[in-house]
């Protein structure tokens, strides 16, 4: 079982990509700036994304069901 979304831990954040499919959905790495619910299950927390470009803020992000990457979903980093 994955532990419950704290500030400060490092998450994958999956992007969308582009409708037309010239950008694919991509991992990130992204640090967990707050969390809505803590606890477990599938908490809402606040990122911030590290891109290649910079920096992007989202304030309320899904825990992707089942811990699959999905677009616009955070998810734990495989473990090895």
């Amino acid at each position: 079982m994955n532990p419950p979304p704290t500030i400060g831990r490092i998450v994958l954040y999956t992007s969308y990509g582009t409708p037309g499919g010239e950008y694919l959905p991509l991992p990130r790495a992204a640090i967990i700036t707050q969390v809505e619910s803590p606890g477990y299950g599938h908490s809402r927390v606040g990122l911030a994304v590290l891109n290649p470009t910079g920096l992007f803020f989202n304030p309320s992000v899904e825990h992707a069901p089942d811990d699959k990457p999905t677009p616009g979903h955070w998810n734990w980093p495989p473990r090895d």
